[in-house]
């Protein structure tokens, strides 16, 4: 075929070719034959307005995303017209992006949602304990005012407050008998043993241990900022080398613990996985630290286990899962895939697919297709929210879903293809639709597996508190260190999912792990403990 674009000098021969691509067959087969030279310049002029008008508006997604992305989540409320002015303001503080987006948008807004109307009073949990303190009536509300007689109690006006009790470091002196019977001097003398203790002959006492880990892994209080506490209030200098220690210690009597909530999830039929990363100090790189991964599985409403590796490749959810045949729920991450057993099942994420077309939309709030297929994903969603508030289990939210979700479904895929065939092909919409339509067999699975989510939001929840720690804490500081800080997070995130109370959970199975036998660790783990404790509390 002989080339149909005989284009003038002025045109650039990159942008010929691209001109090319976006021409279909049929239109290219009338250029060559069909159509005048008049018919074909005027042709090739409209098709290099597209593309201009293409172009410019992908340029415009990525300015206005930097731009989000420079002034922080406040200005995705911002319209172009706004962002632009505050280009040309240096040094704006957060506070001022925030007024900026209270003043009435240059744009529609998009329609906002109903707001929630107020809970009331919040009623104080039942479990906590409670304190009563009498306050007596005064002297003189004491007699009756017209014939001067005693006035008798006749109830209690009642209210609550939540009250706290400021930490009491104290030292414990443990005082063992010691006994011996003077007639037989022989027999020499026995001594009450010591109980059994997560840090033996350690300076501090198991509370003191559990309270450093709780801290760092679920307060995120780095160890510098605990040895500056436990200074202002005990007057003892306490080195974070000692306050490490301890933790260190704690993470490797839990990692027989974590080994054994790893065979708890294998052994159901459904898992969620999703990785983080985090920054480790490590001989690999000079003067920088090495990023090394936390990869996270977990199955919902049940316990989490992280797992450390040094890298992000394939070897890591290889390893994890070996022959692992059930349902397997991630992000796009290509890692994931050709792992597990044979009969494995990939199941995808609605919220990222949902994620890249608000991306789309946030960088172009005109964008139309955007918001129809945003809008499209929240009816899936709205279904399991449905099932949700009724309480249904799963098979019936599956009937649910089978009653109304099809058709949505259906909907939903043309609507995508058709956003994809008008859209540049580097735009967000363009990236979102490919994304989209590459995992949509894997993401109409729930329709055949009630139990599967719609999306991985759970497993990310459980991310957070890492990306919280990382913050603070920084990073990790040995590739030794990552095995054991991932067995502290899988117990932390565990009870708090599992509303155990961590601190006495820890307290309970800790002292003494280590001469626990290995093949009964299963019967301690935050889920067996949970089965057996009636009224778990969740802690903080």
């Amino acid at each position: 075929m002989s080339d149909p674009f005989p284009a003038p000098e002025t045109l650039d021969p990159e942008l010929v070719e691209q001109l090319k691509a976006l021409l279909p067959e049929p239109l290219l087969e009338q250029l060559n034959g069909s159509l005048s030279r008049e018919q074909q310049r005027l042709l090739l002029t409209q098709e290099r307005l597209r593309f201009a008008e293409y172009k410019v508006r992908v340029l415009e997604e990525r300015l206005r995303l930097i731009r989000i992305h420079k002034y922080g989540p406040g200005s995705e409320k911002l319209s172009d017209a706004q962002l632009e002015l505050l280009e040309a303001e240096p040094g704006v503080s957060a506070a001022e992006v925030a007024a900026e987006g209270q003043r009435e948008p240059l744009i529609a807004p998009r329609s906002a949602k109903p707001r929630r109307p107020h809970p009331g009073r919040q009623q104080w949990p039942a479990e906590l304990p409670r304190v009563e303190q009498l306050i007596a009536c005064r002297p003189e509300h004491c007699v009756c005012h017209q014939c001067g007689r005693p006035t008798v109690v006749i109830g209690y006006e009642q209210s609550e407050q939540l009250d706290v009790e400021a930490p009491k470091y104290f030292v414990r002196v443990w005082k063992r008998e010691k006994r011996a019977c003077k007639a037989c001097e022989e027999q020499g003398v026995t001594c009450a043993p010591l109980p059994a203790r997560i840090i033996e002959k350690g300076l501090a006492s198991d509370r003191v241990v559990i309270d450093a880990v709780v801290s760092k892994y679920a307060d995120h209080v780095p160890l510098y900022r605990q040895s500056v506490i436990l200074e202002r209030e005990t007057g003892l200098s306490i080195s974070r080398a000692t306050l490490d220690g301890w933790v260190m210690q704690v993470g490797e009597l839990l990692r027989p613990m974590s080994a054994a909530m790893r065979q708890e999830l294998l052994s159901g039929p459904y898992l969620q996985a999703d990785e983080t990363p985090v920054d480790v100090q490590s001989g690999r790189l000079r003067g920088k630290n090495h990023q090394a991964y936390l990869w996270q599985y977990s199955r919902p409403g049940g316990p989490v286990v992280f797992d450390f590796r040094m890298g992000r490749d394939r070897s890591g959810p290889k390893a994890f899962l070996g022959n692992f045949d059930g349902l397997l729920q991630t992000d796009g991450y290509t890692a994931y895939d050709q792992v597990g057993g044979p009969k494995l099942v990939h199941v995808a994420c609605w919220s990222h697919a949902r994620r890249k077309f608000f991306e789309a939309l946030e960088a172009n709030p005109q964008d139309a297709a955007a918001r129809g297929i945003v809008a499209h994903i929240d009816r899936l969603f709205a279904i399991d929210g449905q099932a949700r508030e009724a309480g249904l289990d799963p098979p019936a939210r599956g009937a649910l879903r089978q009653a109304h979700a099809p058709p949505l479904v259906a909907e939903l895929k043309s609507q995508v293809e058709a956003a994809r065939s008008g859209a540049l092909p580097k735009s967000l919409l363009a990236q979102a639709c490919a994304y989209t339509l590459n995992l949509w067999g894997r993401l109409t699975r729930f329709l055949e597996h009630p139990e599967v989510e719609l999306s991985t939001n759970l497993a990310e929840n459980s991310m957070r508190p890492v990306a919280l720690g990382r913050r603070n804490w920084l990073h990790l500081g040995s590739e030794q260190a990552g095995p054991r800080v991932a067995a502290i997070l899988s117990v932390v995130e565990s009870c708090r999912r599992l509303k155990v109370p961590v601190r006495a959970y820890l307290a309970s199975v800790l002292p003494g792990l280590g001469d626990w036998p290995l093949r009964r660790i299963g019967e301690l783990t935050p889920a067996a403990w949970a089965a057996h404790h009636q009224s778990p509390k969740a802690e903080g």
